[in-house]
């Protein structure tokens, strides 16, 4: 549904088509590395959709896993970042246990829809959503199957180059090779990089996102603590070829059925430092973005035909945003993030706007997806008889 109004740029702003009052439980925080940066996506998802009149709760996960319930009235990201590391010094009710929380949940009526803002493990590799699915609740984004394919770079990667997608080439170093053997492991680093032409590589932990624990490792004497430093956050390191001079690009998708997918960009960033690591990406003012690459058309074809086929490849749904690599003419899959950021700085609500969305419409358009999604799934109640005895 398109509204009457437009935006400042003359585009038709996206409205609400059937929310209604539905209550909506926004999961933000997480046992993750990313906790912060979830922190603040889910407090501007939640702040946005209560501003467009919708009941939110705001559930808040701590380190530890456990559940909080932050107080009506909360809103923005706390500031220092620290202030919510005693979720009760704020008012928070809980704790509760992830079980308990949602069964809490699941007993409401009406049942809310979880709008999941929760970024890395456990909130973004099929975990939670393993755990909404069972209780029947309607949850945003990817199922667990997608979920966990998205958020393991190497098993992405794999599926990816298995389907003649293209892919920057990369190792893989799992924890207990390289505690059994580093002098093996760095000599075959060595080999690949000599391979590839330039002695510098992109360590990363395969299943962590906002390039935590990631280090661009200069050459053999920067390899070993790069990968010291992966290993912290994760037991599987990619350890991938560096493209010089490559661009970070960007492609916003959104929907349910791959035959109807909605594609904005690619927009593009520019880092501030030597490649787009943590505090570039979320220090404000330090890089920049534009969610309109200059790209000529052929370029940008072939980046929403790959992003297209990414998505659907590993089964997305709801939203999802694709990044790229281009060097020159060449264009290179770099990963899907199935739960992409809505901080101040995250392009991916903002490329949307070219689809006449505003931040509020494209969030509870994210919201009808999933409760799209909930009514078209098959939930058949077995009896004895159906059984094949």
């Amino acid at each position: 549904m398109t509204g009457s109004a437009g935006d400042p740029a003359g585009r038709p702003i996206r409205a609400a088509r059937s929310l209604g009052d539905h209550p909506i439980a926004v999961l933000l925080g997480g046992p993750s590395a990313e906790h912060d940066v979830s922190v603040v996506s889910g407090m501007a998802v939640a702040d946005a959709l209560e501003d467009a009149g919708h009941p939110v709760e705001r559930l808040l996960i701590d380190l530890d896993g456990a559940w909080w319930r932050l107080p009506p009235g909360l809103r923005g990201a706390p500031e220092p970042k620290a202030a919510w590391d005693d979720p009760a010094a704020v008012g928070a009710g809980g704790p509760e246990a992830v079980a308990r929380a949602v069964e809490r949940l699941a007993a409401a009526t009406p049942r809310p829809v979880v709008f999941v803002a929760l970024h890395g493990p456990f909130g973004e590799d099929g975990t939670v959503q393993a755990i909404l699915e069972a209780a029947g609740l309607a949850y945003t984004g990817s199922g667990v199957t997608a979920s966990a394919i998205g958020m393991d770079k190497a098993v992405f990667k794999r599926l990816a180059r298995g389907l003649g997608l293209p892919v920057v080439d990369w190792r893989e170093v799992r924890a207990d090779r390289w505690r059994r053997d580093p002098p093996g492991v760095l000599a075959e680093l060595e080999a690949f990089a000599a391979g590839a032409g330039d002695s510098r590589l992109m360590v990363k932990p395969a299943r962590l996102g906002s390039s935590v624990g990631m280090t661009l490792a200069h050459g053999p004497a920067e390899r070993a603590a790069a990968i010291e430093a992966a290993l912290v956050h994760d037991n599987l390191v990619l350890a991938e070829a560096y493209l010089a001079g490559a661009r970070d690009l960007e492609v916003s998708v959104l929907g349910n059925d791959p035959a109807e997918l909605e594609l904005y960009g690619p927009g593009e960033i520019v880092a501030g430092h030597e490649f787009y690591d943590y505090e570039a990406k979320y220090m404000p003012g330090l890089s920049e973005s534009s969610p309109a690459a200059e790209v000529d058309p052929a370029t940008r074809a072939t980046i929403l035909k790959i992003a297209r086929d990414a998505y659907r490849a590993i089964g997305a749904e709801g939203f999802a945003r694709v990044d790229f690599l281009v060097q020159g003419g060449a264009v290179y899959l770099s990963e899907i993030n199935t739960i992409p950021g809505f901080t101040p700085i995250s392009l991916f609500p903002v490329m949307t706007a070219a689809g006449g969305y505003t931040f509020a419409s494209v969030v509870e358009r994210i919201v009808e997806l999933a409760v799209e999604r909930q009514a078209a799934t098959v939930r058949r109640r077995l009896r004895p008889e159906d059984l094949p005895r």
